[in-house]
């Protein structure tokens, strides 16, 4: 235990006197959710998004518009949520030849009034209501899963590779320290790292931007935490054998790039192809970002984003196993 506390110790003196880097951890997310909040505090588009249960290629009129977005979908309690919060403007149920519509939109009283003005009376109106969600309410869980993927597979994969570049890692074979202890510390460090950093960006951001939060706090803190193992494992593959920091870097950002743009950080999924959507997945970051917005959105408990966290601790479980299988420290 004392291997591993000097171990860690190191290297959280290391990313705290980097001063370009603590900063970067820490300014760069929260530039990033005020600039997002100003940039999308105009309002929705112009699009109506209608949400469609049942098969719209056979209904005529309304739905086959080019002024409105359909989404489909086969849950109809999924689709309502979504009209609650403001993001459907209404929702067709072709199956029992229903739509609702939330009582507090403007945009839904107007794809209201096109919808039965193409003849749909025999429809039964339904109404919900609901407080809506702002973009930057929706886009602050990507922005923190966004954060930390980049902080835990650069701080710990890359670190780690240029440590055996420098010799670092052939001069801590030659002491007491195993493998098992060194790779250990540099994980429960960069958990920390993390999750402090995560915590200051939320609370900071948030005293200004008050985000809706339905859930549990503490079950956003396990998500997290749980996440951020998940991603450091990962960061742990490319730092087994790699000894060049251009390569390494190369291949992280492979990684991270398809990552960050098809894991739902900056726009919904909704609507995409459905492969895509399959694919997504299998990042990470998707299960992250999904069990999170479920929490503070939908106010989701542990039941709900049990899944998520099974499919992050499944894919820990797998990523461990590589890096330890890959490891050398020269």
């Amino acid at each position: 235990m004392r291997k591993f506390a000097a171990l860690m110790h190191a290297r959280n003196m290391e990313f705290v006197r980097d001063r370009g880097n603590l900063f970067w951890n820490l300014l760069f997310p929260v530039f990033l959710v005020f600039g997002f909040s100003f940039a999308f505090s105009g309002g929705d588009d112009t699009l109506f998004k209608v949400g469609v249960i049942g098969n719209s290629e056979i209904a005529g009129g309304f739905l086959q518009e080019s002024y409105l977005e359909k989404i489909p979908y086969e849950d109809t309690a999924f689709a309502l949520d979504k009209l609650r919060h403001h993001q459907l403007d209404m929702v067709i149920n072709l199956q029992k030849s229903s739509y609702y519509i939330n009582d507090g939109s403007a945009k839904g009283e107007v794809a209201e009034r096109l919808f039965t003005s193409d003849g749909a009376l025999p429809f039964i109106r339904k109404e919900v209501s609901g407080e809506p969600i702002r973009y930057v309410d929706w886009f602050v869980p990507g922005v923190i899963g966004m954060n930390m993927m980049f902080s835990c597979i650069f701080g710990v994969g890359w670190i780690i590779v240029r440590y055996r570049k420098n010799g670092v890692l052939k001069r801590l074979k030659a002491t007491p320290v195993r493998a098992l202890e060194f790779v250990s510390a540099q994980l429960v460090s960069r958990l920390l790292i993390v999750l402090l950093t995560s915590i200051v960006v939320f609370a900071g951001t948030n005293i200004f931007l008050k985000f809706m939060m339905e859930g549990s706090y503490l079950n956003l803190l396990l998500i997290t935490a749980v996440a951020t193992i998940c991603m450091i494992s990962f960061g742990l593959i490319f730092a087994a054998r790699i000894k060049s920091e251009e390569l390494a870097n190369g291949l992280m950002n492979l990684a991270l790039w398809p990552m960050m743009a098809f894991s739902g950080v900056f726009f919904s999924l909704e609507g995409t192809p459905l492969l895509l959507r399959k694919l997504s997945r299998i990042f990470p970051l998707t299960h992250y970002i999904e069990a999170a917005r479920a929490i503070m959105l939908d106010g989701a408990g542990l039941t709900e984003i049990l899944p998520n966290m099974i499919v992050l601790i499944g894919m820990t479980a797998l990523f461990l196993l590589v890096s330890s299988l890959l490891f050398k420290w020269e």
